[in-house]
């Protein structure tokens, strides 16, 4: 069985670009010789999530509505950065308070870094784990959000994973993540 071999960029260009998302039109030659002239790729900011775990044992949650799938999501807390102008712990940290009015009584437990789609997308996932924080004070939401917070029980998260409550692939992958860190500790 042959070993895989990357591609070969022969001319890239963007065809959009804006703050918040590029896209790039690639032309690359396959290791077979085969020429694609149109692969896109979407170049956006990297994510931070967040595994908030309170003093009482319980994950704070947020559910929100995210309009590319017109639906109200319950997911971890978790945004956009860009890795070259903030670190992603200072973003997960500023999520968490922004979206749950949460602080860290303790440092952040880095637990992965993960590709979100690295077939057609650049965007990376970090992913923390945070222990005994504080809701201290309200959250500080931008225009865009409509945040509920939800607290669930440490031992009821692997249900809500598997019963498709929580289906948002950055905070399922956190959560087993997580989970697995606090059966170790």
């Amino acid at each position: 069985m042959p070993t895989p071999r990357p591609w070969r960029l022969l001319r890239s260009q963007i065809a959009y670009k804006h703050k918040w998302y590029t896209l790039r039109r690639d032309e690359v030659e396959l290791p077979n010789g085969h020429v694609v002239d149109d692969f896109f790729v979407s170049e956006r900011p990297s994510g931070a999530y967040i595994f908030p775990v309170t003093e009482q044992n319980e994950v704070l949650f947020v559910r929100q509505y995210k309009h590319a799938a017109g639906k109200i999501f319950l997911e971890l807390p978790a945004g956009s950065f860009f890795p070259q102008e903030e670190k992603a712990e200072d973003a997960a940290t500023r999520e968490l308070r922004e979206e749950t009015g949460a602080v860290l009584t303790q440092d952040l437990i880095p637990l992965a870094r993960l590709y979100d789609n690295p077939a057609k997308d650049t965007s990376r996932i970090y992913a923390f784990l945070a222990l005994n924080v504080r809701v201290e004070q309200s959250q500080a939401l931008d225009v865009t959000e409509d945040i509920e917070v939800v607290r669930v029980p440490v031992d009821q998260v692997l249900d809500k994973v598997l019963n498709g409550e929580v289906c948002v692939s950055g905070s399922v992958a956190l959560c087993f993540l997580a989970l697995r860190h606090l059966q170790a500790v």
